[in-house]
Parts: structure tokens; sequence; C-alpha cells
């Protein structure tokens, strides 16, 4: 069986960012209030400074980041500063979806939530536990 791919698209910034404001609203009502004013951007790959002082030489290679402060690190006594941030990369994400046989939106669901995860503080295992009641 052969398909027409020549009027295909790929998921736009915009899909990207429905797909991330519906796993957004499967997380558990406790782990968002949690997560408080953490901004979610999709951009298509990583700024590459962001690479560089990853030691990232491949844009594929970084799906998702977390930048801020760690709610476990964090002190009342902390001067205001950039609002904590997941970044979700669309490309790279696209690049690991066409691999692999998993659902986009759950895969940009497993990004978030482990991105998300690193904000708490939280153990891969945290990050699975919940990762498996969203995606259930």
């Amino acid at each position: 069986m052969t398909s027409d791919w020549k009027d295909k698209k790929a998921p736009s910034l915009v899909d990207f960012e429905m797909l991330a404001a519906a796993a957004w609203e499967k997380l558990p009502a406790a782990f968002r209030e949690m997560a408080g004013d953490v901004v979610v951007r999709i951009e298509d790959f990583a700024a590459d400074e962001v690479l560089d002082d990853l030691g990232i030489e491949d844009a594929f290679e970084l799906t998702g980041l977390y930048q801020g402060v760690s709610l476990d690190q964090k002190s009342v006594s902390d001067i205001p500063r950039e609002p904590d941030m997941v970044f979700l990369y669309r490309r790279p994400i696209l690049d690991e979806w066409a691999d692999g046989e998993e659902e986009l939106g759950h895969l940009i669901a497993h990004v978030l939530i482990h991105e998300i995860g690193h904000h708490f503080g939280f153990s891969d295992d945290d990050m699975r536990d919940i990762e498996m009641e969203v995606t259930a």
C-alpha cells in the first residue's frame, strides 16, 4: 500500500502547544497546582547557547529542558528572577516519534512530565509513576 505524502505536513508549533496543553490537563490536579507558574514553551530546537552549555553537539538529541531552580533547592530568601520554564523541542520530538511506535501525544506528555519533574526535584521513578497515571 502506498501513501501520498506530498500534501502531508508535520505537526506545527501550534499543534504541539495543543498536545502539551492536553497533557497538562491530564496531570493530577495536585501536580499542576504544585507546578505553579512554570511556563511551558514549544520551540523547534534548543538555542545554540543552551546546546553548548550542555555539551550537546546534535540539536536532535535534546527533546526537552527544564530551566530554573527546582523546588527542593529554592529558599524563601531567594531574590526574584526569571520564571521557571519547561521547553519542549518540536523537531527532536518529531524525530523520536518517527523512529518509534509511541503516539505523539504520549511522547509529548512523557517529555513534559520529565521536565516538570525536574522542577520538583523528582526521581525518575516518581516521574514514571506520574506518567503511568497520565497516559493510562
